[in-house]
């Protein structure tokens, strides 16, 4: 994998491009409990577990590096904004402070010494803070004390906020004490930028004592941690201080000169947003490094589902393209660049599928640009427009593509190739250069996750060819969701991207990528017959309906389908086909059918649904029989719950002159087990 990440990078650098990687790995418990693991974003257990995991981090790869609580994105249907925990270090690694290289080293400041040492920070900073004590409702035992620290003109400055004892008082809010003062009583005329120093147990995770850093650019923001780092003892005991819990918000300009690690809260998973990784090998060695710390943490980039088999975490596992430098960015002046790579995935849906999770098609978190509009015209007139100008095009890029890469609803974040975060001035963290490939999953091995961004990679130096840019989308019509969602269709169309990639002196070893397809799509059943007679089952992909009941616990950030249905592909050799009959619940398989052939059912019937009064179609019993006669040589059954069809004693037919199972006219690779015998249901 390493030379041929090389091979690639060289073609991108002789091209005079620099493109970054970054990533969104999902980690969940070995044992989860709670709503915050399945369809809510927080709870108790994720934040102290999110501190387990930078802990873990800290000690393999920034010893001494800075543990930042941050407020972060608020969501209709959420009382609190979610937290988002920063690890920052400088751009070489060194640490921005001298923090004691082992965490929980030394004691906490005491609430005795805590004026003492706010004295000594004001005469580290050179001048006299001007403190105040707060009382908390919610914990009287608390000390909190709040002063006015700003940087002006280089120097600090510390003004008076004289407020009355009856209204020093923090809000009931959840979080760290400088989000919970009476900001409303703040004087007008000064910079409302704050230092707030607390000591007790934390109620944001935190223990001992904490302190929430003024909103300052990373200049004062790293002179103010190394002065704090300078106080390394209590002023009354003389006893080593531990580090304290840092809270506030990121410098505008943190990018510039810090590399920050996150670790946010999701709806059902925590997510870890990796530093800006300048080659393929800096992201592999982060994914491996992450799988070490989330082990040591008792999290897992994948869960256990309910039959005992193996899915991602259903967070996903996203890759973002960008650059370091905006005013050198990779795309910014290659728009028919981008185009070709957009149009090159709308032609493989291998890549919007083979490496997702289980909901896919419109109602998922990542759907493709055509299953959303439902109509190519203005992709491809939009394509067309962008491939037609050269230079500088950021503003053009995003204004033309962020309506178009949305889901259904126009949620621009929902989106297979998202660029919501591209160039868009009128949204928080909206221009950063950024694309994100979100129909990716987290996988149970690091090295298959580094292989997909070295695919990923591979594709950009690719397409840097015109010659290798597809002219225009293709139409794939009801293909789409039929036969291509199929194991075997989606395996083919892989080796075509891969064959593409050798074609073009860039070849990648297929087995990682035949080992996560075999992860992906499991054996349900395997039999070998005499000569060459074979008979393979795998899960298949549906796509689920998105339902129109919301449960509160989700918020509106989690999206609800019926995910009842379920399908499943059968590959038989021809021999198998010459040889001997299906016979699946009691009505023969049309094996003599052109092309894969596929069947779904309904595995479940949960309230809400769609279809309610459609019943399961469960247990699923397949007999193989002789091409003539009726007494089957194997049986087998798949219950409700199961993850594989079980062997049984053969028993005969049922019903010999039963109907044979048809597939629908317009969906001519599936058995629809839900369908009445005869006429098809019409689809126009």
């Amino acid at each position: 994998m390493e030379e041929a990440a090389s091979r690639a990078e060289a073609r991108l650098k002789a091209a005079g491009i620099s493109l970054t990687l970054g990533g969104e790995p999902t980690f969940v418990p070995v044992e989860p409990e709670g709503l915050e693991w399945s369809v809510a974003a927080d709870g108790p257990t994720k934040l102290p577990i999110a501190r387990a995991m930078a802990a873990a981090i800290q000690r393999r790869t920034w010893p001494g590096s800075t543990l930042l609580y941050c407020s972060g994105k608020r969501y209709e249907g959420e009382v609190n904004p979610r937290w988002a925990l920063r690890l920052v270090t400088r751009l070489d690694g060194r640490p921005i402070a001298p923090w004691p290289q082992h965490p929980g080293e030394g004691e906490a400041l005491s609430a005795e010494a805590g004026e003492a040492w706010l004295e000594q920070l004001g005469e580290a900073l050179g001048i006299q803070l001007n403190p105040q004590r707060f009382r908390d409702g919610d914990d009287p035992e608390r000390a909190v004390w709040a002063t006015p620290l700003t940087w002006e003109d280089g120097q600090w400055r510390s003004h008076r906020w004289d407020l009355p004892a009856e209204e020093r008082r923090l809000t009931g809010a959840q979080g760290p004490a400088g989000l919970r003062l009476p900001l409303e009583h703040f004087p007008a005329e000064i910079p409302r930028q704050l230092l707030t120093l607390e000591i007790g147990s934390g109620g944001f995770g935190a223990e001992g004592w904490g302190i929430f850093l003024p909103p300052l650019e990373r200049g004062p923001t790293e002179a103010l941690l190394t002065a704090i780092s300078g106080i390394p003892r209590c002023p009354l005991s003389g006893s080593p201080l531990n580090t304290p819990d840092f809270s506030g918000l990121l410098p505008v300009d943190a990018s510039e000169g810090w590399d920050v690690l996150g670790l946010t809260a999701d709806p059902g998973v925590l997510e870890i947003n990796l530093p800006v990784c300048e080659s393929w090998s800096a992201y592999r060695d982060w994914i491996v490094l992450l799988a070490d710390a989330a082990a040591e943490a008792g999290l897992r980039s994948w869960k256990q589902t309910p039959g005992g088999g193996e899915e991602g975490t259903g967070g996903g596992n996203h890759l973002l393209w960008g650059g370091r430098d905006l005013q050198d960015h990779p795309f910014f002046p290659r728009p028919a660049w981008l185009v070709g790579i957009l149009r090159y995935f709308q032609h493989h849906p291998s890549l919007s599928y083979l490496f997702s999770g289980s909901g896919v098609g419109p109602a998922s978190q990542a759907p493709r640009p055509d299953e959303a509009l439902g109509d190519l015209f203005d992709l491809e007139l939009a394509y067309s427009v962008l491939e037609a100008h050269s230079g500088e095009q950021r503003q053009l890029i995003g204004e033309t593509l962020r309506h178009l890469h949305a889901d259904r609803s126009g949620n621009n974040h929902r989106s297979e190739i998202s660029l919501d975060k591209f160039w868009n001035p009128g949204a928080p963290a909206g221009c950063l250069g950024l694309i994100e490939f979100r129909a990716l999953e987290s996988l149970p091995r690091p090295d298959w996750m580094a292989a997909i961004a070295l695919l990923w990679t591979h594709l950009a130096a690719l397409l840097l060819d015109p010659e290798r840019r597809p002219a225009q989308l293709r139409n794939w019509g009801r293909e789409l969701h039929d036969r291509l969602l199929l194991p075997s269709q989606l395996w083919a169309d892989l080796e075509a991207v891969l064959a593409d990639l050798a074609g073009a002196g860039l070849p990648l070893d297929a087995d990682p990528y035949r080992e996560i397809w075999a992860w992906r799509f499991p054996l349900l059943l395997s039999w070998e017959g005499e000569a060459t007679a074979r008979l393979e089952l795998r899960l298949a992909l549906e796509p689920w309906p998105l339902i129109c009941d919301t449960p509160r616990e989700g918020g509106f950030t989690s999206r609800f389908v019926d995910g009842s249905l379920r399908r499943f592909e059968v590959v038989a050799s021809a021999a198998l086909r010459q040889a001997y009959r299906l016979v699946l619940n009691g009505r023969p398989l049309p094996l003599d059918t052109p092309g894969p052939l596929a069947v779904r059912y309904r595995a479940s019937r949960l309230y809400p649904c769609f279809h309610a009064g459609i019943a399961p179609t469960m247990p699923l019993v397949l007999q193989l029989l002789p091409a003539t006669g009726n007494q089957p040589i194997a049986q087998w059954q798949l219950p409700a719950d199961g993850q594989a069809f079980e062997p049984m004693a053969p028993e005969p037919l049922a019903s010999p002159q039963a109907p044979p199972w048809q597939p629908h006219p317009d969906r001519p690779c599936s058995v629809d087990l839900r369908l009445p015998l005869s006429p098809p249901l019409p689809i126009p």
